[in-house]
């Protein structure tokens, strides 16, 4: 790919032109549909491990060579494995990277995996951070996975997560603040504890009721318990012009003791009339902390960080059908209709 001195993020045609020239790789051919309008889905490779500890590799040493240390058996990925909440292991990535000076990455849990509490993380070799992927980075790719609330059915092939390129450093445009909305009949959903397994790859083949409850607001509020995991929706509608990206971001702890959105890159289109989902709200992804807190409605609890595209993407965010184009309070694709 031509390099300019345009810094942002690069759409689809960016990553499909890296795919055709191998800097972007993988053990095996590419799916039609892996191309986002500005990010790619990567897919699990052929094994991962269950391991002891969480780690970096830090410089010098690849994720391998770290793994030695704290890895206690692997598993086969081809024909399907159970990973068990409460517990973390190391997954193959099959895609790599080959990137140019000045390229650099971030990955990012998909939506459907942020909402059934599945805490994942991209792992590069001799990095000092998760999901961060250096200028002109070469070699593979590793994601750490730990389910918190449900057990999950995996595979080879399946999708946890996503990665966006950036050609420069690009300008912040702009910060939103997103706050809750606890003004409807249905505040949202609190996961229920020792439910089933969930398969990863079974969209709409789960029942709701087995894994979630409802909750009701009252007078405005809703009690978080600690170590809850709960599915709330923004006050606000969220649109994400077709020449930028956005990422939600955590807000300062100092103003909740809760964590909000594991899933926080939202691509060009979403929410937008070209689009096709004009008045799209953000699904919020909640897990209190040690204390109760009392959220409020309208109250900040995330904010929408947005930078721009080097060019207008070839493709936009739900032209091509997406499950969560148009939403409002909405559970991840595993589930059928509440």
């Amino acid at each position: 790919m031509s390099q300019t001195s345009l810094a942002g993020i690069l759409p689809s045609q960016s990553l499909d032109a890296l795919i055709a020239s191998g800097a972007i790789g993988s053990s095996s051919a590419f799916d039609s549909d892996q191309v986002q309008p500005a990010s790619l889905d990567l897919r699990l490779g052929a094994r991962c491990w269950r391991i002891r500890a969480s780690f970096l590799p830090g410089l010098g040493r690849t994720v391998r060579q770290r793994m030695a240390d704290v890895a206690m058996h692997e598993i086969d990925l081809t024909k399907g494995a159970v990973l068990e909440r409460g517990c973390v292991y190391i997954a193959e990535i099959q895609e790599h990277l080959a990137l140019a000076p000045g390229v650099s990455a971030r990955g990012n849990p998909k939506s459907s995996t942020g909402r059934i509490d599945v805490f994942v993380r991209l792992m590069t070799d001799y990095s000092r951070a998760f999901d961060d992927v250096a200028s002109g980075y070469t070699g593979p790719l590793f994601i750490e996975i730990a389910p918190q609330t449900f057990s999950i059915l995996a595979r080879t092939g399946t999708r946890l997560n996503q990665l966006r390129l950036k050609q420069g450093r690009p300008a912040l445009l702009e910060t939103r603040s997103v706050g809750v909305d606890l003004t409807g009949d249905l505040a949202g959903f609190r996961a229920r504890r020792h439910a089933g397994v969930i398969d990863l790859d079974k969209v709409g083949g789960h029942d709701p009721h087995d894994f979630w409850e409802a909750l009701e607001p009252r007078k405005g509020e809703l009690m978080l318990d600690p170590g809850e995991f709960y599915i709330l929706a923004s006050k606000e509608a969220v649109e994400i012009p077709v020449m930028q990206a956005a990422e939600m971001t955590p807000i300062d702890p100092s103003v909740g003791e809760f964590r909000v959105h594991y899933a926080g890159f939202f691509d060009p289109g979403f929410g937008t009339q070209e689009g096709g989902g004009l008045g799209s709200r953000g699904v919020l992804e909640v897990r209190s902390h040690e204390t109760p807190f009392l959220l409020e409605d309208g109250q900040t609890v995330a904010r929408l960080v947005y930078e721009p595209l080097i060019a207008l993407p070839d493709r936009l965010y739900g032209t091509g059908g997406s499950h969560y184009q148009k939403q409002g309070l909405k559970l991840s694709k595993h589930f059928g209709n509440w």
